[in-house]
């Protein structure tokens, strides 16, 4: 199931993301410092993404966790659970993730943390109650993918970051709209990096949650087709995506900051069935039907 490559490009991609994103937020600083005159606005939008991709960084499933209503699973509370868990684990080499489970009908369950160390699998009580033994742990070993490709790491850093991106993004617009227009007729240059620092802070946030949106689905197929390989029965992942997209009950917890962790998409209503173009492109996952046919065409 681990793919060394694929452990290699989340790592190296982790950092080209921070990379990019100082540029894109220094970017945005610079365009504006400029337009206003005030070298404060460059300095304090650098120090704010910093601090916030950091403590985002080593608390985010801790967020991730308390914003879901999780609660922790021990031995004891779930023997059955916890004896799927650890069985794949020993399978796939990994550390046994901390377990947590979320009180709600709705199946569904995802992975979190910023390595397999500190690695956490969440499932709600309705995946549990629905979903048959080889079903569960087809699910189990699709979670177990992200965490040992280090997709955990990376998808949360693109979602830390593109939260960041939009949020200073508002803020840039909201103070081109309350006081652009008195600080750039002052002269004509100021006027001309208030426009570009309107396109920036309009297209960035777009850009950002495409780039995300496009990296999720992605990483989903690849997170199938280890988990397939890792419990050697393909159909028994299948069977529960096709279980959890037609559960139509929604999933009160989830909300778009997390929805794209999620095995399936817990906020539309077809549960990721729809076949539009422009319906997928604005999906976090690859529509059902197709993830279905490639574990099916699987030989394993």
């Amino acid at each position: 199931m681990l793919t060394y490559t694929e452990i290699s490009r989340n790592k190296t991609q982790s950092v080209l993301l921070i990379f990019v994103f100082l540029i894109v937020i220094i970017g945005l600083g610079y365009a504006f410092s400029l337009a206003y005159n005030s070298p404060g606005i460059l300095f304090l939008a650098v120090a704010f993404s910093v601090i916030s991709a950091l403590i985002s960084y080593f608390y985010a499933d801790s967020i991730t966790l308390a914003i879901s209503r999780a609660k922790p699973v021990d031995r004891q509370s779930n023997q059955e659970l916890y004896r799927i868990v650890e069985n794949l684990c020993i399978a796939a080499g990994l550390p046994t993730p901390r377990i947590y489970i979320i009180d709600d009908s709705a199946p569904n369950a995802f992975a979190t943390g910023r390595d397999p160390k500190h690695a956490v699998i969440c499932f709600t009580t309705g995946i549990l109650a629905k979903l048959d033994k080889t079903e569960l742990e087809g699910v189990t070993a699709h979670e177990l993918s992200h965490v040992g490709n280090y997709d955990i790491r990376f998808m949360t850093l693109v979602v830390v970051l593109v939260g960041i991106i939009t949020l200073l993004a508002d803020w840039f617009l909201r103070m081109s709209f309350f006081g652009g227009r008195r600080r750039s007729n002052d002269n004509e240059g100021g006027q001309i990096f208030v426009i570009v620092g309107l396109i920036l802070a309009i297209l960035s946030p777009i850009i950002a949650t495409l780039i995300k949106l496009a990296v999720s689905r992605r990483r989903e197929y690849l997170a199938d087709a280890s988990g397939a390989l890792l419990t050697r029965y393909p159909e028994g992942l299948a069977s529960a995506l096709i279980k959890i997209s037609n559960d139509t009950e929604p999933l009160e917890e989830a909300n778009k900051a997390t929805a794209h962790l999620y095995i399936v998409n817990p906020l539309k209503a077809d549960g990721g069935n729809s076949r539009s173009w422009l319906a997928n492109l604005f999906n976090t996952h690859p529509p059902i039907a197709d993830r279905v046919k490639r574990l099916r065409e699987m030989n394993v």
